[in-house]
This record gives structure tokens, C-alpha cells and sequence, in this order.
């Protein structure tokens, strides 16, 4: 009794080299050769691996062929240590089984033959072997960003690369191997902002009291021609209540809220005509007791410098909420500042102790520009999700999510 080789292809990301070490494991015996405890293959299948202490080249696909003519590969399961696995194929015959994932470089592969022979009688071998290293500067790195905290809602996950990285197969690597889990499960995505940039975030904001874990799996595996995914340290956010602050530049007034409920409204000042705030949702980037301000920060032809105190930092370009006594008189009744949006220095203050890094500013019914999604601060959420998801490389632009070839892939094992 035989039985036809099925193909087993294995998802994920890896590569090659072996020193041959045995391995089996048993099944209980009958007379029936399907039961009999597995014999060692090692005989009936070839390798291309190292041989003794030699390392593989990680861009020599792996190969595991039957020899003779009494038996036939039937299955091949590839990992690395890091429980990644190298897809493969399997020919029809059963007499060859090869990778068509790289493997990973600096990694230490076991891979587990199974085959049988014309009687149907079961065999197993196991190989193992190390990849080499590439140098350090062929080594692509991640730095995970902000700093590990608590944060507001809108706080966006950054990942700083070492090196630029170009094209949709090589972003695919990349981004597939940047994992960003959050408790409760929230659907999001990568953006490439830039070649050497991506920001992460939520479809809608994130849960109130999430808690977001941010790995990668990169290291060692191919990126490119010439360059290896390298070390990135982990990150861990929580996430505070969800605090938004509404300014209405037509009302002149801003409405502060908590997990949906109103908690406060007070009287501002924003934009005047010439120096109009920009529209749209802008994320609380910092925090400073006192920020000196002056004209020319920003090119105002009319001269002004100022100490101002309890500012609340919302866009990079000095953009700021923050306490304004001289325009007291104003306050719920017009605009006259250059940009900020300016309050008694009592309102400031409760502002400054209840937001957060990451909370929410929106500006509505302003003359000024629209909050752009990048380059001026964190204003991702201007962008709709549908134009956000085209920013990741492994969008396919179907409902049915992911192209296919993202499917080849390396995984962890789960």
C-alpha cells in the first residue's frame, strides 16, 4: 500500500544550512506498515546544507531530495529558532522538496523530513544548521516610537528605519514583519509616510484603556539584495481616557470631552484673518509650563515677544494651546491671535493637568488651512481609512484584503 506525497507549503520567512543530526518519533506498532515505529532516513534523502561547523549562505534556497528508487519524500517542516517557518514545495513524485522563502541570516534551522518507502512504511530524519551573519552595516534597523507611556487615544505608532527602503516587495518584508498587538484586538494599519518612516494607527481611535504591544520580527531575514533585517527593541503603550478638545473657531468657544461626556466649555481665541488656525484633528505632542513666542517664529510682520505659560503643544510648526491674559476681553467673541488658540490663564491651566501626549485637538469652521496628515506634528486621522490602507504596502485594494503574494511571507509560528 502506498500512498501519493502531499504538498505541504509553509508559511513564512527564513533560510538555509544544516549539520545533520537524527531525530523520530513513534508511532505504536501493529503489523500494519503505516503503525510501525518511523526508521531513520538518512540513507533515503539528500541534502544541500553545510557540511560540519560551515555556516549556509542565507541566499542558497534549501533543498531536500529522495534518493534511490524505494522511497519518496512526503512531507518537510522548516523553522528557525524565533518559530518562523521557510515556505516550500514539494514536487508531485515525492522526490524533491525545496524553499521558495529565503531564510534568515545569523539563524539556526531545524528541519524535519518525513518520507516513506514503497511498502508505505514511515521514515524521518532531522537536520539542523546555521545561516550566516551579514555585516553590520548591511543590517536594517527599527526604532519604535513615542517612548513607552501612558497616551491619549491618537497617538500614532512611528518606526524609524536606519535605512531607506524602496519598492513594494521590499516594504512588504518590512511591514509584515512589524507587529503591533493591542488589547482589546483593534484593527489598524502601517503607512509609509516616507522611505525611511511609517506611522501606525488604529481604524478608528483607539480603545479607552488599551493596552499596545509593538514588536518586530525583521531580524535576519532578507530585505533586499544586500540588506538584513536587523535588532529593533520592543515597545509597550497604555492608553488613557479618551479626552477630546472641539474648537469652534465660529463660536469662539471650545467644548472639552471624556469617554463621550462633555466635562468642559470654555471661551477662546484662535486664528485671525492672515494667521487663521488650520482645520481638522491635530494630537497633543507635548507639554511645556513656558514657551517664549515671537514674531519671528513665524514671520509675522507685526512684532510681538511674549513669555507664554500652561502651552500645550499640538502641531511641530509652534502651534500651541496655551494661556492668554491680554486677550481675555476677546475670548468667546473673536479671533485676534497669530495661530494659537489662546485662553485665560485659568482655563490654561486645567487644560495643561487634564490633557495628555496622543489626546485629541479638532478645529472646526476656521478660515485657515486644512491640518495636513504629515510634516507638521500628528495628523494622521485628516486621512480616511480607505486612504489610509493604500499607504501600506500590503494593500491590495480588494475587499478581499491582501494580495496573495503577502500570503509567501514569513510568519512566526503562532
Amino acid at each position: 500500500m502506498s500512498h501519493s506525497p502531499r504538498i505541504r507549503t509553509v508559511l513564512s520567512c527564513t533560510m538555509l544550512v544544516a549539520s545533520l543530526g537524527a531525530g523520530a518519533t513513534a508511532c505504536g506498532g501493529s503489523g500494519h506498515p503505516l503503525s510501525a515505529e518511523p526508521y531513520d532516513a538518512a540513507d533515503q534523502i539528500a541534502f544541500n546544507g553545510p557540511v560540519g561547523t560551515k555556516k549556509a549562505d542565507p541566499d542558497k534556497p534549501l533543498e531536500v531530495t529522495a534518493q534511490g528508487e524505494d522511497g519518496r519524500i512526503t512531507d518537510v517542516l522548516a523553522t528557525d529558532a524565533m518559530g518562523r517557518y521557510v515556505a516550500g514545495e514539494l514536487s508531485a513524485d515525492g522526490s524533491r522538496w525545496h524553499s521558495t522563502t529565503p531564510l534568515a541570516a545569523g539563524a539556526h534551522y531545524t528541519v524535519r523530513v518525513s518520507t516513506e518507502d514503497d511498502d508505505g512504511a514511515p521514515g524521518r530524519k532531522v537536520l539542523t544548521f546555521d545561516t550566516d551573519l551579514p555585516e553590520k552595516k548591511k543590517r536594517l534597523k527599527v526604532t519604535f516610537g513615542p517612548e513607552a507611556g501612558k497616551y491619549g487615544v491618537g497617538q500614532p505608532v512611528t518606526a524609524k528605519l536606519s535605512k531607506p527602503v524602496k519598492g513594494k516587495e521590499a516594504r512588504s518584508v518590512v511591514e509584515r514583519a512589524l507587529k503591533v498587538r493591542s488589547v482589546p484586538v483593534t484593527e489598524g494599519s502601517w503607512y509609509w509616510v516616507d522611505s525611511e518612516t511609517l506611522h501606525y494607527r488604529p481604524k478608528e481611535y483607539w480603545p479607552a484603556g488599551a493596552t499596545v504591544n509593538v514588536s518586530s520580527n525583521l531580524e535576519g531575514l532578507k530585505v533586499k539584495d544586500k540588506l538584513w533585517g536587523g535588532e529593533a527593541k520592543p515597545l509597550k503603550l497604555t492608553i488613557g481616557d479618551r479626552i477630546e478638545a472641539v474648537t469652534d473657531a465660529g463660536s469662539h468657544y471650545m467644548t472639552v470631552y471624556r469617554n463621550g461626556e462633555e466635562i468642559n466649555s470654555m471661551p477662546v481665541t484662535t486664528g485671525k484673518p492672515g494667521y487663521s488656525t488650520r482645520n481638522g484633528v491635530k494630537v497633543v505632542l507635548g507639554k511645556e509650563y513656558s514657551v517664549r513666542m515671537t514674531s519671528a517664529s513665524i514671520g509675522a510682520s507685526d512684532f510681538y515677544d511674549k513669555m507664554v505659560y500652561y502651552a500645550t503643544r499640538v502641531t511641530d510648526s509652534g502651534e500651541y494651546v496655551h494661556a492668554a491674559p491680554w486677550s481675555v476681553g476677546s475670548q468667546g467673541s473673536a479671533n485676534t491671535s497669530h495661530g494659537c488658540t489662546g485662553m485665560s490663564t485659568g482655563n490654561a491651566a486645567w487644560f495643561y493637568e487634564t490633557v495628555r501626549q496622543g489626546d485629541l485637538v479638532t478645529v472646526i469652521n476656521s478660515y485657515g488651512e486644512d491640518m495636513p496628515a504629515f510634516g507638521n506634528g500628528l495628523g494622521d486621522w485628516n486621512l480616511s481609512w480607505k486612504k489610509w490602507r493604500k499607504g501600506s504596502a500590503l494593500f491590495s485594494g480588494t475587499k478581499e484584503g491582501p494580495a496573495a503574494a503577502d500570503a509567501a511571507r514569513l510568519r512566526p509560528r503562532v
